[in-house]
């Protein structure tokens, strides 16, 4: 695809995740209050580690909810999938209990773990998303403008990640998630984030790709410039992968 064409395609993408994001996350004021109940309530069944029935589900939506309940649910499970990295397994076929399972890979570190007991995993994914969907660098104002349309805000105190700006320009810099730095000759000085070396090393990017899809209630080939990118960052790994192996059988026949 010619340069000019894919800056343009990959301008529109980025255009359109914005305006989803942002509507698929916050909705009508008074459902993101619905949504911000469920996701308390959820997080305190995973925390103390009790199953969760659909009725239960119900009754904190209230009856005045019931037309909009399954998109209230549904936005609830997303953010809950896209801050925590959790989703919403039955127990058993048709039992109607469910909990909450991690279906992220990134392996715990002390910025993910901690005394909240929920798993810090999934917003670090959302930020490598955020990251790649801008080029492989995203600026501050990017990464806040993505966290304040999940309700994240900066300087003000989370109940899962304390104080937001210290978790990512500190915490998950000091783990390695992410590279904060200075854009070189930028006027005024600006910051941007990066991938660290451990992000490359515990996931990849069709998977952060996959996360973005899930946010924007769709797939990944829907995105078309990311996912070429994220094709050849699988082959590229394939490569190197076998290059190892054969490095290690070699090693092996001596």
């Amino acid at each position: 695809m010619p340069r000019g064409q894919k800056s343009k395609l990959r301008a529109r993408e980025k255009r359109e995740r914005a305006r989803i994001e942002t509507q698929g996350l916050q909705g009508s004021e008074a459902s993101a209050t619905k949504v911000s109940a469920l996701v308390q309530f959820m997080s305190e069944m995973y925390k103390n580690k009790q199953p969760i029935m659909m009725a239960e589900l119900q009754k904190v939506l209230h009856k005045k909810y019931k037309e909009e309940s399954f998109e209230i649910l549904k936005r609830a499970m997303d953010r809950m999938e896209v801050v925590f990295g959790l989703e919403l397994k039955e127990i058993n076929p048709n039992s109607n209990y469910y909990y909450f399972a991690s279906k992220l890979n990134i392996a715990k570190g002390r910025s993910l773990t901690g005394g909240s007991g929920l798993p810090k995993s999934g917003l670090v994914m959302v930020l490598l998303g955020v990251i790649f969907m801008n080029g492989n660098r995203a600026s501050e104002d990017e990464i806040w403008e993505f966290l304040n349309a999940l309700g994240i805000y900066a300087g003000q105190m989370h109940s899962i990640f304390g104080e937001p700006r210290k978790f990512i320009t500190k915490d998950l810099v000091m783990e390695r998630f992410l590279v904060y730095r200075k854009v070189p000759k930028s006027d005024p000085p600006c910051n941007e984030f990066l991938w660290g070396p451990r992000a490359y090393a515990e996931t990849t990017k069709m998977k952060v790709l996959q996360v973005l899809a899930k946010i924007n209630n769709t797939d990944p080939s829907s995105f078309p410039v990311l996912y070429e990118e994220a094709l050849r960052d699988e082959e590229e790994r394939a490569q190197a992968r076998a290059v190892n192996d054969r490095a290690g059988v070699r090693s092996k026949g001596k």
